[in-house]
């Protein structure tokens, strides 16, 4: 991605956008409603036309692919299959456009768990179902790479958890999987890269563990709480108590607190060190970028 641009009248959807999605990995793309996320991804694909700059794919444009199917493998509407069409002869038609085997067809109908529905209108699948559907055609010309809208939308907790292995398995394989999604919690268990854009600009570019480390922070459980936080006294060491015996601690590695508690006979029920989340990280980072808030926090929609 180099310096994409893309206007819609006066408005830009996305402004000087530049990041590089590696394979090998899961790369999750995040970013609030109206950032640019569906443009960006739309771009890369060839449905939008940027404005300025190019979305490349292994260092060509998605119109150059001979083959794009075989090398590219793309969910951006779960519900693009026409609703009179069998799944199983959707995927026929997608794979006749490739030279794609039947036998083909009939192993991404497996991977994609849809052996039961096989023959089953499109229109009459519900929305976790349509999810499978769009992966298997995704997944129709075993392509290295993989671009997916907000997959996990509609799944249940089966197919949640069976999303998460199969991007893990393929990400493993050395393909080069980029999604976006909404559910940052289980969006962590599976990406090892985040992109966040805002706005339709770039925010962070950074590996999982970086947007997630911050300064030492620790949850102690202790009856002497009060002596304790007296013994930790020192600039640039906070404290905020959850209740009479429970703290969380900033600012002071956690082995410096188990020194001080031994040292002092303070006998300590808990201490555990705590992390940044990938949803705290992402809170804090699109703070200004949020374009609609609820209730007495909402902007100006105009």
């Amino acid at each position: 991605m180099r310096s994409l641009s893309k206007r819609y009248g006066r408005n830009w959807a996305v402004r000087e956008l530049s990041f590089e999605v590696q394979p090998g990995r899961v790369t999750g793309f995040l970013g609030p409603n109206g950032a640019g996320k569906s443009t960006t991804m739309r771009s890369i694909v060839g449905l939008d036309r940027p404005t300025s700059g190019e979305a490349l794919i292994g260092g060509q444009r998605y119109a150059g692919l001979r083959a794009p199917l075989r090398e590219v493998g793309t969910l951006l509407d779960a519900k693009s299959a026409h609703r009179s069409r069998r799944a199983v002869d959707h995927l026929r038609v997608v794979a006749t456009t490739h030279g794609i085997s039947r036998q083909r067809v009939d192993e991404v109908i497996g991977l994609a768990g849809l052996e039961s529905v096989a023959t089953r209108k499109a229109g009459k699948f519900s929305l976790g179902m349509s999810q499978r559907l769009g992966i298997a055609v995704a997944l129709l010309g075993d392509p290295h790479t993989l671009i997916l809208d907000e997959p996990v939308n509609g799944l249940d907790p089966e197919g949640v958890t069976w999303m998460r292995n199969l991007l893990s398995r393929l990400a493993e394989e050395g393909r080069t999987v980029f999604l976006s999604s909404h559910l940052l919690s289980e969006l962590a268990l599976v990406a090892e890269h985040v992109v966040v854009i805002g706005r339709g600009e770039l925010i962070a570019d950074a590996s999982l563990s970086e947007l997630t480390t911050q300064e030492e922070r620790a949850r102690v459980r202790t009856g002497q709480l009060d002596e304790l936080l007296r013994l930790l006294a020192a600039p640039g060491v906070t404290s905020t108590s959850q209740d009479a015996t429970t703290a969380v601690i900033t600012g002071v590695p956690i082995e410096t607190i188990a020194r001080h508690a031994a040292a002092a006979g303070i006998v300590l029920l808990e201490l555990a060190p705590l992390q940044r989340t990938l949803e705290e990280a992402y809170t804090e980072l699109t703070s200004d970028a949020v374009e609609y808030r609820a209730g007495a926090d909402r902007r100006s929609e105009s």
